[in-house]
């Protein structure tokens, strides 16, 4: 699953982020974070959030040299701009053999990072909508594209939102596996392990180190994007 996410226009949402990588897990999914449009915006602080969990991180943008213009008209095929994406080689060798799909809210730059991935797939491209900040609807189904090096790649229309209501938190906790070590072992039948839960071992694992509490405050804030 990769989790596309722009750094700018429109601005990230860590929560949509999370939510996805909950239905990963759900899923038994491999993840991908991948940070477009890195020209506009700094990776620093999603990387410092989600690189500690595992989870490779990765971040697309134009050259500062391009002299490429910011987009295409509303509606118009991209040309090519997307050609010119400084990080997309390590995108092509984390997809390379698989099969991947693509997810994340209008106008973050699937469609762009597909045309860049697979030379000729001319998937519309579209402008953002400079007084909402979201992007308009350009996909309207899911294609799947086989890649240059081998492997598929999905591309899907944009979400609004993310639905999490058929996830256990069992499942969440799988994901982390030393933490799933020390739930099963200490915490009460039934545990919810959120913050703040009842007689939970997590938070008493986690006491009196930096690492374990950043842990535990990774797996409850996913836990928290369930509601």
């Amino acid at each position: 699953l990769v989790i596309v996410t722009a750094l700018a226009s429109p601005p990230p949402r860590p929560r949509m982020i999370d939510r996805c990588l909950v239905a990963a897990y759900d899923g038994g999914l491999d993840a991908v974070i991948c940070l477009t449009k890195a020209d506009l915006g700094s990776d620093a602080a999603l990387r410092a959030l989600y690189e500690p969990l595992g989870i490779a991180v990765v971040a697309t943008g134009l050259p500062d040299d391009a002299g490429l213009p910011e987009g295409p008209p509303e509606g118009q095929l991209d040309g090519d701009d997307s050609g010119h994406l400084e990080g997309l080689d390590q995108v092509r060798q984390l997809l390379a053999g698989r099969v991947s799909v693509l997810v994340g809210h209008s106008g973050v730059g699937k469609s762009t990072l597909v045309n860049a991935l697979v030379p000729g797939a001319g998937r519309a491209t579209g402008a953002v909508n400079d007084v909402t900040g979201r992007g308009r609807h350009t996909s309207s189904s899911a294609v799947a594209l086989r890649l240059p090096g081998g492997g598929w790649v999905i591309d899907t229309p944009g979400v609004r939102s993310f639905g999490l209501d058929h996830v256990q938190p069992e499942h969440v906790l799988a994901a982390f596996p030393d933490l799933a070590q020390v739930a099963q072992a200490d915490c009460p039948r039934g545990c919810p392990h959120t913050k703040g839960a009842l007689d939970c071992a997590l938070e008493q694992w986690a006491a009196g180190s930096a690492e374990r509490a950043a842990r535990v405050e990774s797996f409850q804030r996913l836990l928290a994007s369930r509601d």
